[in-house]
């Protein structure tokens, strides 16, 4: 069974919080674009003049060391566990908001460096600094949505990362097929140069949107996350105050009941008591990106393309990252009244399973090379629409409900630190795979992404619940109160009672004030 909230005021309503969660979300794009661009570059004769060499065999007459495209992906993977690891430490003094603005300057730097060098040292350093940023802008983007979104939008406000990196990935892939035929540094340079424009609209977007209410709380200024929860929920509650004061109140009573059970040692926390349950889901869940072969198809996806034998793949790059933005619009639409987050997550990961299998079976195929080359084309384009929809995009809003507030960004920090160790070891292993010059499997490689989903399949299974509809409160108390995966749905909380009855509470003493002639208003009894 599914919650429905007493607090669950359709979308219409919610318009300020959408768009709100919407330009937040933005950050994403960098992460997407990026990714696009440089995966493309490796298959561009403009950038190989440079960072390559001539090879008469290759199908464009240029080729790459495996070294070079080993180092020119995992340093962005290492750049990103740098900025994951310092989100905690920043996050804690200076908040969301102020984390999107650092990533930005920083993606400012990193664009201008691999614009300005012709050397590998640079390229190498440039990578590593849009690492740091993309660190930053996905664990503060995705942090600040789950934590202001409503709980009956929270999982499609989340998936919006999933959008925005679907939508990066269109434009970095269709401006990399716009400037792949230019012989020139231009080739490259005029995709990083255009790096620039989603920091400069982030950088002014962030200036008007409201703090997350929870980290305020967090802080103790319980006034400003009032002001910032009252903003963010605009006319949702129209005709209904109490209930923005019953979610104030239950906000405000589930942050002080983490901070009295807190002992000050964060990451000594993360796996004590009914954290470690938590902590592990959380970790699961992220590592499933890796675990997904998705940096395969996202760090090599047109050299991977190119190498199958697919006639147009910097074509099938755009097409691949528009089934990916397919997927996520149509989980979102079932994820809203129809499916809950563990479907979604087994159907991404049972999909994968499936489709990396098929890649596998058409690449061992002798025979005609283009007809195998379509089938490793159709298989790859429903792998990103199934799992970039399924489970790409929903495991952020799980990864992020799972925790508790006062651990979130050093929970989900970690994580994703974890993560991109497992991408760095898939960047730097992949190249000996499908390089021609190694052992050239080529496609075949789908075999280990078959078997790694499958298992991801099997851990989700076991131990994900169903959190669909609940306040992240909620969730609190029935990791607090050890309920099993299969009872998560059908359980009653208090959290949302209690905040209720308080309310009510404070509403009977206040009657007598007003027949008396005081004209204080209910919001400011609170």
């Amino acid at each position: 069974m599914l919650q429905q909230s007493r607090r669950d005021t359709g979308i219409a309503r919610n318009w300020k919080c959408i768009l709100i969660c919407l330009a937040m979300s933005l950050a994403n794009f960098q992460y997407g674009y990026d990714t696009a661009t440089i995966g493309g570059f490796q298959a561009m004769a403009g950038f190989l003049a440079i960072y390559g060499y001539n090879d008469p065999k290759a199908k464009i007459g240029w080729n790459i060391t495996t070294t070079v495209q080993q180092l020119i992906t995992s340093f962005l993977n290492i750049g990103t566990i740098i900025g994951v690891v310092l989100t905690h430490l920043w996050g804690k003094r200076f908040g969301r908001r102020h984390g999107i603005w650092i990533a930005s300057l920083i993606s400012f730097v990193a664009a201008g460096v691999q614009i300005g060098t012709e050397k590998l040292v640079g390229l190498y350093f440039g990578r590593i600094l849009i690492g740091v940023s993309n660190g930053f802008f996905i664990t503060f983007a995705n942090v600040y949505v789950a934590e202001v979104s409503p709980a009956h939008l929270r999982g499609p406000l989340v998936s919006l990362f999933g959008v925005w990196v679907s939508i990066g990935s269109i434009i970095g892939a269709t401006v990399n097929n716009i400037t792949k035929d230019y012989t020139s540094k231009l080739a490259y340079q005029i995709p990083l140069a255009t790096l620039y424009g989603i920091p400069l609209i982030l950088s002014i977007l962030v200036f008007f949107l409201p703090e997350s209410p929870r980290w305020l709380l967090m802080l103790g200024r319980d006034e400003c996350a009032k002001q910032s929860l009252t903003r963010l929920r605009g006319t949702s509650f129209e005709g209904s105050e109490e209930m923005l004061e019953e979610e104030f109140l239950e906000m405000q009573r589930g942050i002080a009941d983490e901070l009295e059970k807190s002992k000050g040692r964060v990451l000594k926390d993360m796996f004590k008591g009914t954290e470690l349950r938590r902590t592990l889901i959380c970790f699961g869940v992220i590592l499933s990106h890796s675990s997904s072969g998705i940096w395969l198809i996202i760090g090599y996806g047109t050299f991977f393309f190119q190498q199958a034998g697919v006639t147009r793949p910097f074509l099938a790059t755009i097409l691949k990252s528009f089934m990916g933005l397919m997927g996520v619009f149509t989980s979102i639409f079932l994820n809203y009244r129809l499916v809950g987050r563990r479907f979604s997550m087994l159907l991404g990961h049972g999909g994968s399973t499936v489709f990396m299998l098929g890649m596998g079976i058409a690449a061992s195929i002798p025979g005609d090379s283009a007809a195998s080359g379509k089938a490793i084309l159709g298989c790859a384009l429903c792998w990103y629409f199934v799992y970039n929809g399924f489970s790409g995009a929903v495991s952020w809003p799980v990864a992020n409900e799972v925790v508790s507030s006062r651990l979130r960004v050093v929970t989900i920090g970690c994580g994703t630190a974890v993560n991109y160790v497992f991408a760095w070891l898939t960047s730097f292993t992949t190249p000996y795979f499908i390089n021609s010059r190694e052992l050239n499997w080529g496609a075949k490689v789908a075999y280990i992404w078959a078997g790694s989903n499958a298992i991801t399949f099997a851990f989700l299974y076991f131990f994900l619940p169903e959190m669909r509809g609940r306040s992240l409160e909620e969730i609190d108390e029935l990791f607090q109160n050890q309920v099993s995966t299969r009872e998560f749905p059908a359980y009653h909380c208090l959290s949302a009672q209690v905040a209720r009855e308080q309310v009510s509470k404070r509403a009977e003493e206040f009657k007598p004030e007003r027949n008396l002639g005081d004209t204080k208003t209910r919001r400011e009894m609170v």
